[in-house]
């Protein structure tokens, strides 16, 4: 099992670990007025795309999204931020003696940690050039922006493979499955997938944000019962970060996540189901990323073999049901209710599997 060459000690407590994802959602609500005022002042603002995923014009998302234009952007960094915040603290206590251990293992938590900065500086910058009107689509240019992401995913995809081992993965009730090299691509296309469905999902207030809570509390589960109690308190800790950044990300949003909270927190969770040796369960725990990255492949495919013909009204799929007079609310908490489904489902399948 992969989950060999991850140290299992030191053990962190239950309370522990709802301590340090305590900390970590009160930094984020303490930090949330001083940041947005920061946005407001420099007028970090969101600009609204004015062309769909195929490069046609975006009028059904501009009909309902309009009036969301300036909002403020780069909320990722607050939940990142706060993430930091919460890991060094805890180094911090066990430097002065009042903890044992902090949560700065290497073993368990540089990996993801990794991931969530390098991914969160490379969509920090698509959202300042997506501010100030740079790009063609404003942001990074897709060729640049996709070669960073698939560089990142090939220093972690060989740090896994050469230097901890991985070359397998678990199937649920069947065993491992040996992948020899091609554990490689198959981490490259989990890390960049996962990275792009969080972002595609990235579309409505509190969407993306309460589906991630739900997929990094079922990963922390998964870890901790598989004895990697410092992963399941960086998962926590997590879940604190973006439940503080959702309690004003909900209807109406007083600022968003931004590339640098989707790409960031997309690659992580990635990382984390590779690290556990759960990447099978990743659909399960992320089933509504998977539906709505799926959607845009629909769409664009039928638009180009189909003469133009939509399947959807709008893609990503929230927009599609958006376009049917669900209203925004409505959408995200339906899509919620999947999402705590098939996380639920998922845990078991990780559990029993």
């Amino acid at each position: 099992m992969p989950t060999d060459f991850i140290p299992s000690r030191p053990d962190l407590s239950l309370i522990s670990i709802l301590v340090y994802a305590i900390f970590a959602f009160a930094i984020g609500l303490i930090l949330t007025p001083g940041f947005i005022s920061f946005l407001r002042k420099n007028r970090l603002g969101k600009q609204l795309r004015v062309e769909a995923v195929d490069g046609r014009d975006a009028s059904i998302f501009r009909q309902y999204h309009e009036k969301k234009s300036g909002t403020p952007t780069m909320g990722g960094l607050l939940i990142w931020g706060s993430i930091l915040i919460t890991v060094l603290f805890s180094r911090g206590l066990a430097f002065f003696g009042f903890v044992e251990n902090s949560l700065l293992q290497r073993g368990q938590v540089y990996l993801p940690l990794f991931m969530l900065v390098a991914l969160g500086v490379l969509g920090a910058i698509d959202d300042y050039l997506n501010i100030i009107g740079v790009g063609k689509k404003r942001g990074l240019n897709a060729l640049p922006k996709i070669t960073f992401l698939f560089l990142i995913s090939i220093v972690g995809a060989l740090w896994f493979h050469l230097r901890l081992g991985y070359s397998e993965i678990h199937v649920p009730f069947l065993g491992s499955l040996e992948l020899g090299i091609w554990y490689v691509p198959l981490f490259i296309f989990i890390i960049v997938g996962t990275a792009n469905a969080v972002n595609v999902t990235d579309g409505l207030d509190g969407l993306a944000g309460g589906l991630l809570v739900l997929a990094f509390a079922g990963f922390g589960v998964l870890a901790y019962l598989s004895g990697l109690s410092v992963l399941a308190a960086f998962c926590a800790v997590t879940v604190g970060a973006i439940a503080a950044f959702l309690w004003h990300n909900v209807p109406p949003a007083l600022f968003f996540m931004g590339d640098t909270g989707a790409l960031a927190l997309g690659g992580t969770l990635g990382v984390i189901a590779l690290m556990i040796d759960q990447v099978l369960v990743l659909p399960l725990l992320g089933f509504v990323f998977v539906i709505e990255m799926l959607s845009v492949i629909i769409q664009l495919t039928s638009k180009k073999l189909r003469g133009g013909k939509k399947v959807f009204r709008s893609a990503p799929i929230h927009h599609h049901f958006e376009a049917l007079n669900w209203g925004e609310s409505k959408v995200t908490m339906r899509l919620w209710i999947a999402g705590a489904f098939m996380a639920f489902f998922g845990i078991i399948v990780g559990i029993a599997g």
